[in-house]
């Protein structure tokens, strides 16, 4: 063999080691929000500190009492959301962390009527990577081509699953997560992908003798209501005005789409009765009252649903709280280099509910 062909072929072998070397990087999705939420440890325990300094937050009484097998947590600013987190999130035990959240940009990517998967393979978070775990993988091989996509751009730029993995590092939980985001979706469409995700879901379970809470628990991600008239894109949310008296006549609405919907028991008519509080009956894509999950919401309980049908059980529920922008004063975390990313009052606030369901 002369000096050429030797030449030749270690050439081909280093190209060929390069190409195997990149299809072994990883993919990292970082985080996207670092002003309402925590990018570094120092100020995740800075704001557990600032709780419990203001009494928000004690760690020996407002844990929470049971091992969620599902829940619902708000998404937004920590300096907002405030306790709810810790008593939300420390009832999670499990590690593989199904989160299925909000696509509220899923108009600028054309996303609808299917759940949007990612391709990374960690999430960066403050104490360190979180891996994406392969079952994701193995859910997408089970679903029907025509019910999922994979979309990289609509997973880097959706917050609303971002801010929980902070907290579940801080109670120090090992988990995997598998991240899902569920765009504008008819409640029939979510049936269609509910039932065939839960038996996926339920398949892994059974074959890695995994239970639902201790191994796996499904986490549903919505701020409730976007109210107000101002900086609202030049919409007007205020169904009931813009005063003190508006304001009660809100949360009250607001409770009673929790109490008729979310709690007591779960159905599909419960699920249902949910789209209909808060999209168009002629038009699914359009708000009729301003929950960001109005999909992820609906959704997730399904799954839930189809999930005590396999296992032939019923999930209870219990009611962490509901809160509101302006319903106490904003925890001030700019000393920690954080904030807030949008105004809050009469004019325009959000709310905040938290269900755990064992």
């Amino acid at each position: 063999m002369n000096l050429l062909k030797i030449c030749s072929i270690v050439f081909i072998f280093l190209i060929f080691s390069c190409n195997s070397n990149n299809k072994q990087i990883a993919k990292e999705r970082n985080p996207v929000d670092s002003t309402g939420f925590p990018t570094k440890k120092e100020q995740v325990e800075a704001f557990m500190q600032k709780l419990e300094a203001q009494k928000l937050y004690n760690p020996e009484t407002d844990k929470a009492q049971h091992v969620w097998k599902s829940a619902i947590i708000p998404h937004d600013d920590y300096a907002y959301v405030q306790e709810l987190f810790p008593k939300t999130l420390s009832g999670v035990k499990a590690k593989t962390v199904f989160l299925i959240g909000v696509a509220h940009k899923a108009r600028l990517l054309n996303l609808q009527d299917e759940i949007v998967f990612g391709s990374f393979d960690y999430w960066n978070a403050p104490y360190g990577k979180v891996k994406v775990s392969p079952v994701r993988n193995q859910i997408m091989q089970d679903l029907d081509k025509n019910l999922y996509t994979v979309n990289d751009s609509m997973q880097s730029i959706e917050h609303s699953i971002e801010p929980f993995l902070p907290m579940l590092q801080y109670f120090g939980n090992e988990f995997e997560i598998v991240p899902v985001l569920v765009p504008y979706m008819s409640y029939d469409k979510m049936q269609e992908i509910a039932k065939p995700f839960a038996e996926a879901v339920f398949k892994i379970a059974q074959k890695n003798k995994w239970k639902w809470g201790d191994d796996f628990v499904i986490l549903i991600s919505t701020d409730a209501v976007h109210y107000g008239d101002e900086e609202w894109g030049g919409k007007n949310f205020a169904r009931f005005g813009t005063d003190s008296a508006g304001y009660e006549k809100a949360v009250a609405y607001e409770h009673e789409i929790i109490d008729s919907c979310l709690t007591g028991g779960l159905s599909p008519e419960k699920a249902k009765k949910f789209t209909e509080y808060t999209v168009q009956a002629d038009n699914y894509k359009e708000y009729k009252w301003t929950w960001c999950g109005r999909y992820s919401v609906p959704f997730g309980l399904l799954v839930d649903y189809e999930l005590e049908k396999l296992y032939n059980t019923k999930l209870k529920d219990e009611f962490i709280g509901y809160s509101t922008s302006i319903a106490k004063p904003v925890l001030n975390l700019e000393d920690i280099g954080m904030g807030t990313t949008a105004v809050a009052n009469l004019h325009h606030w959000v709310g905040y509910c938290a269900i755990g369901y064992y």
